[in-house]
């Protein structure tokens, strides 16, 4: 097996790698103070080709396949992790449009993503439905040709930026089949009856928005359903089996960050007359955080690889991400403990990435939910 990346996507790492580090440190903790984001940043990535790259070429994407998008995540979260997240996650369900939506859906909001013209996001979780979807209260009822939306939202992604949203509703209640109750419906954020409330304080990636919705008989073209009725928790997981790789690829960049700001520390900061880095219990907490890095991305680059040769493995892709924010969660934390008290105030990296890195466990799919998926299948 080839782990060696081609000449092109060597190409796209150094030219993610270069804007990254040119667009993102001098805004970097303004915008985790301030919970904000400047979207002129998105926008210089949309025209340099950067967001959506999985999108076909007959949409105005670049045709690339879910590997190159993950390579380009890797470097924007090395450099920084909230603005890496608010940058590309301005696709945030185009998936799901791209594997279920029908024509006419596809050529109205995909090259509006590719442009910097809209913002996607999806709407899955509410308050009482976190890692069991099948628990989605929000309900969609048809009236005539429209779809009646009620019911509300929370941790919604670009709740309060988003063009489209892609509404992960209730309409078959009754089916005795609780896998068969939910559709995704494609909802214009401008209608009547959608309404956002941006949520403040955040522990981590805070230039990501984050909202909560309120649907309030938000009426919708029928023709907006996304692939067939009953059919969203199946979506979802084919959603989920790819957004998941996106997530791996946050992790392997911010433990690299982790790693990189640790060795650059250790070499300059003296204890006892010798730099940190001479000292073997130092070495070690770095040889540890570089070989689980490695093995995060080598995780990550098989299940990628794989699905973009049409071979979803369920199991891959849970281990990729549960080990991959594990371990992003241990290098941040080891980065700081390296830092000492320099590593507690806001001057330094460390401590963003520290309160950045616990999110990876949580969305996506919890730690707990990956591992279940795992042994289910170990154990099948």
């Amino acid at each position: 097996m080839d782990f060696r990346l081609s000449g092109e996507q060597k190409d796209i790492v150094a030219a993610a790698k270069e804007f990254a580090t040119g667009e993102f440190p001098d805004r970097a903790q303004e915008f985790d103070r301030n919970e904000s984001f400047d979207q002129d940043i998105w926008r210089k990535a949309c025209e340099l080709g950067f967001v959506g790259v999985f999108i076909p070429e007959e949409y105005d994407g670049a045709g690339y396949g879910f590997l190159e998008h993950c390579l380009i995540t890797e470097e924007f979260w090395a450099v920084d992790p909230g603005i890496g997240q608010a940058v590309l996650s301005c696709t945030f369900g185009s998936e799901i449009l791209m594997l279920f939506g029908t024509e006419a859906q596809k050529q109205t909001v995909l090259p509006k993503l590719v442009a910097g013209e809209a913002l996607m996001a999806t709407a899955i979780t509410e308050p009482n439905a976190g890692s069991d979807p099948t628990g989605a209260v929000t309900t969609a009822v048809k009236d005539g040709d429209s779809w009646v939306i009620n019911g509300s939202k929370i941790f919604a992604t670009n709740g309060n930026l988003a063009d489209y949203m892609m509404m992960f509703c209730l309409t078959d209640p009754d089916n005795p089949k609780k896998h068969r109750r939910h559709s995704f419906i494609l909802v214009p954020t401008h209608l009547e009856g959608y309404e956002s409330t941006k949520l403040y304080g955040k522990m981590g990636i805070r230039a990501s928005d984050t909202a909560e919705l309120s649907l309030k008989d938000l009426r919708v073209p029928v023709e907006n359903l996304v692939g067939k009725e009953g059919e969203g928790f199946n979506e979802l997981m084919a959603f989920f089996n790819r957004t998941r790789l996106h997530i791996c690829a946050q992790g392997v960049g911010l433990a690299r960050a982790a790693l990189e700001e640790s060795i650059r520390h250790t070499k300059g900061r003296e204890q006892f007359g010798a730099p940190l880095a001479s000292f073997q219990n130092t070495q070690f907490k770095l040889a540890e955080m570089a070989t689980r890095t490695r093995a995060s991305r080598n995780l990550y680059y098989e299940a990628a690889w794989e699905l973009d040769h049409g071979n979803i493995d369920h199991a891959l892709i849970a281990m990729a991400k549960w080990y991959s924010a594990e371990n992003a969660v241990r290098c941040a934390d080891a980065a700081v403990q390296m830092h000492g008290g320099y590593g507690y105030i806001d001057e330094y990296k460390v401590q963003r990435l520290y309160r950045d890195a616990k999110i990876l466990e949580i969305y996506e799919g919890s730690k707990e939910m990956e591992k279940t998926i795992i042994a289910g299948t170990l154990v099948r």
